[in-house]
Order: structure tokens, then sequence, then C-alpha cells
């Protein structure tokens, strides 16, 4: 259960200071992400964030298979995955039983 708790402050805490961030910025998520891939250093960053993000989905899609949960129920979370990384991820433990949760 304090898992859950964990998962549930920092998915608010995270969730809402992206809201923040993207209300604040002066340019469009794409412009942002091109903009981080176009110098060597920061986009090794930004591909390692998106394998770390590829290892999350796979890791969602064979929990959810496991759990007998739908293909449509792991597109909601591997979307926010691909687009907002840790969010679908933390949205995911935070939602999951949480018998299941306090084994992770």
């Amino acid at each position: 259960m304090k898992l859950r708790i964990t998962y549930m402050i920092l998915l608010v805490l995270f969730t809402g200071y992206t809201a923040f961030t993207m209300s604040i910025a002066q340019q469009s998520l794409l412009s942002f992400g091109y903009q981080l891939i176009s110098s060597p250093d920061t986009a090794q960053v930004v591909f390692d964030l998106y394998i770390m993000a590829f290892l999350a989905t796979v890791w969602i899609y064979q929990d959810c298979k496991k759990l007998g949960k739908s293909n449509m129920y792991f597109l909601l979370f591997a979307l926010l995955t691909l687009v907002f990384v840790s969010i679908g991820p933390l949205l995911y433990l935070a939602l999951k039983p949480s018998t299941e949760a306090s084994k992770i």
C-alpha cells in the first residue's frame, strides 16, 4: 500500500510539473524535441530516455497480458509513455491492483 501512495504522489507531482512547464513553454513540444536531438550530447539523453520508455512499455504489455487486461487498456499506457515517458508507467503502477503493485 505504501508503494501505491508513493506512485500516486509521484504521478500527481510530476504531472502537475509537466502541465506547468508546458503551459509556460514558449515553443511546441515537437520543436523542443527537435532542438534536443539536434545536438549529440542532448540527443544521447533523449535516446537513453526513450530506450527506458520502450523497456517500460514492454513491461507494461507483458504485465497487462499476465493480468488478463485488454489491448486497449495497454494502449492507453503505451501512448502516455511514448508522449510523456514517466507518466504512463507511473499511472499504470498507481492503478494496478494493490496486491500486484506491492510485489514490485
